[in-house]
This record gives structure tokens, sequence and C-alpha cells, in this order.
């Protein structure tokens, strides 16, 4: 359940009678909830809401113009804002600084995204699992009621002129951020002023990008700009330490991409090979079977076709049987022949000579 206690407490006539508004909401079992929204609250003669969430195990709060389809295209104000937490005996727990931001039809809402750790909450600073939000709020200009708007047209921002674009927009962002950037700037030229602005949110965009995405020329002007900026008195150190960061990330990522791209390659290359070899051995295997068929086939049809071209007829078994026959005979003849010989010879080497 939510309840709800809003309080106003009036302003000086030279702040265009604008109302300072405290609107209070209570959430119960808030540790069972990932995502609240206020009620509609008046402030400065506009509605407004209050969301309460979490980012990266933060609690964050936002505040924020609900309606949109009844705003006229243009309308914006310009609102000082804060928040407070508390537990249940209305014991601060955190409180945000004030800041202050230009709402307007393309940008509804603001946010503090890290209040304060959701593991504070968790550690028995709530009681009853019960946390209060108290939000400030104090319209203290009306820029534009709505209506027909050009992009040629100008707003002043913190003493800078900025185009009614997505300027707008980061220029908001950047003084709420960052509250002191520009509070050494001497420079009194209004355009110059726009141009270094501008300078301004070119390098916040070219940072933004993915670091492996910028090259080394824009790296080198990203420095040069930087320079020109805290030379016209911009406080910067925060976009510096991020130049700083974007560079190195980058000289890592080349570095380690080369190697991994190199290996890639090889791995790449390596694998066609393989799959080559694969295949022609694969090819020449089953080219080996084939062949092996082939021959086997063959040699059973050779066979067939001698068998059928070259019969073996009787005579010529006659006549294979008639030579075998001869050709015992005549070793048996000359055998015993040899063996006669061998006879007469003992003999007449035994005979008696005479005279």
């Amino acid at each position: 359940s939510i309840n709800i206690k809003q309080t106003c407490k009036i302003l000086p006539s030279n702040m265009e009678n604008h109302e300072q508004t405290s609107f209070r909401f209570e959430i119960d079992n808030f540790l069972e909830k990932r995502d609240v929204i206020s009620p509609n609250f008046i402030s400065g003669g506009c509605e407004w809401f209050v969301r309460v969430w979490q980012i990266e195990d933060h609690l964050a709060v936002t505040l924020s113009v609900p309606n949109l389809e009844s705003l006229r295209h243009g309308w914006e104000r310009r609102a000082k804002y804060s928040f407070i937490v508390l537990n249940q005996s209305g014991k601060e727990l955190e409180r945000t600084f004030e800041a202050e931001g230009l709402f307007c039809f393309e940008l509804l809402d603001w946010c503090h995204p890290k209040v304060m750790p959701m593991t504070k909450l968790q550690k028995g600073c709530l009681e009853n699992n019960k946390l209060i939000i108290e939000v400030q709020v104090k319209v203290v200009e009306v820029v534009h009621e709505g209506g027909v708007t050009t992009e040629k047209e100008m707003f002043n921002i913190e003493g800078f002129d900025v185009l009614y674009t997505q300027q707008v927009t980061w220029v908001s962002w950047i003084f709420v951020e960052h509250p002191d950037i520009a509070v050494d700037v001497r420079i009194k030229n209004q355009l110059l002023r726009t141009a270094y602005m501008n300078v301004l949110l070119g390098l916040i965009e070219t940072l933004d990008r993915p670091p492996r995405s910028l090259s080394e020329t824009e790296l080198r002007d990203a420095h040069i700009e930087l320079s020109e900026l805290t030379e016209a008195g911009f406080k910067v150190d925060w976009l510096k330490t991020k130049l700083e960061e974007v560079s190195l990330v980058r000289k890592n990522e080349i570095s380690d991409g080369s190697q991994v791209e190199e290996l890639e390659e090889h791995v790449k290359n390596l694998k066609l090979e393989l799959d080559n070899e694969k295949t022609k051995s694969s090819n020449a295997s089953d080219r080996v079977l084939l062949l092996e068929k082939e021959v086997s086939d063959l040699k059973i049809e050779l066979d067939k076709e001698r068998s059928a071209k070259s019969p073996i007829s009787k005579v010529a078994l006659l006549k294979d049987a008639a030579d075998s026959f001869w050709n015992t005979t005549n070793l048996g003849i000359r055998q015993r022949r040899a063996g006669y010989q061998k006879v007469d010879s003992k003999r007449f080497l035994s005979c008696p000579r005479t005279g």
C-alpha cells in the first residue's frame, strides 16, 4: 500500500509565486517490490509523479511528468528537486543534493540512479519493511507554455544558448551531473559560448562510442578539444579520466583482437586443410575398394572365359598320360643302364691280369 502526505510552502513573490511542494509517500513491504510508482501530485501548476526502483543494486528515484499526450509540443519547465529517504520512524537514511533540470516534451523525467546501496536497506535500516520517500519540487521557470516550436529556436540553459533539439536534454543533464562545470568560464560572447558547448557535446558523444570504433585521428582530436575546453575554463576532469580510460581500453582491445584474429585465422586454415585431407582420404579409400572389386570381378570373368574357350579333351589327357609314362620309363632305363655299367667296371677291376 502507498500512503500520501503533501505539504506546500509559499515562496516570495519574486519567484513568480511558484510553490515549493513537499510530497511524501510510504511503501509497505518495500523489499518485495522492484518498481513502485507514486500517485500524481501538483507543484508549480504541473502534475508530477515519483518512481522508486533499483539500478545495479542501488536505490534509484526518478521525478517525472505524467500524461505526455496532454502536453503541447514545446512545453517546458525548469524545476529544482531533491529526495529524502526515511524509515517508518521518520529517521533520515539518505538525502540527495538539490538538482535542477529542464523538463520538456522530449525529456519528461530526471533520475538519481544511485541514491543509496540496497544492502544498506537490507541490513535492518528499514522498520517493518516500510520505506518513506519525500520529494521536494520547486518550479523556478516556465520556459515555454508549448505550441509551435521550430528547431532553430534557441533556449538558454545556465547561460548557454542551445538549439531546441536533443541538445536541450544533453545540456540539462550536464549541469545536473556536473553543476560547477562552467563556473570558471569567463567568455561573454554568446555565439562563442554556444560554440564551446557544441564542442563539449561532440566530445561527450565521441567518448560514448565503443572504444574500438574510434580511430587514432578521432582520439587525437578528442585530446585537442579537451585542452581547448580546459583553457576556456570548463571543469572537465571527468572527461579527461573518461578519455584516458577509452584510450587504454581501445589499445588493449586492438592488441588482444589482433592476436585473437590471428589465432582464429590459423584455426580456420587448419580446419580447412583437415577437411580437405579427410575428403582426399575418404576418396582414396573408396577408390581402392572399387578397384579391388573390379579386379576380383575381372578375374572371375577371365577364368570363365578361359574355361569356355580352352576345354581339355580326352586326347589331350591321353597324350599327357603317355608323355608322363614315357618320361618315367626312360628314367628307369637310364638308371638300370647306369647300374650295369657300374657292375661291369667292378668286375673288370677284379679280374687277374696276365702277361
